[in-house]
């Protein structure tokens, strides 16, 4: 998941891809289902989510709506707690 934000980050940050002016709400929209999906992939619930992240419930789903405004250092939260996940189930 984690590459997957660095690429479409990259399209938004200067010297990127995005036309400018890249939408910051569109951007935490497409976010939001880019964590979405990567939860659903690796079926977690929200709350398995929250509990393993540390991130409550309704600031994931606030982000996964795209009404959140994310740090980094919550994603890598987030992207950890799914891996962490992924792995226990292999």
């Amino acid at each position: 998941m984690l590459e997957k934000v660095v690429e479409f980050a990259g399209e938004a940050l200067p010297g990127g891809n995005a036309m400018p002016p890249y939408s910051e709400s569109q951007f935490l929209v497409e976010l939001g289902e880019r964590v979405r999906s990567s939860r659903i992939h690796c079926s977690m619930s929200r709350r398995e989510l929250a509990r393993k992240s540390g991130i409550s419930e309704r600031y994931i789903a606030q982000i996964e709506g795209g009404k959140g405004n994310v740090s980094i250092v919550l994603l890598l939260r987030l992207t950890w707690a799914m891996r962490r996940s992924q792995r226990t189930a292999a």
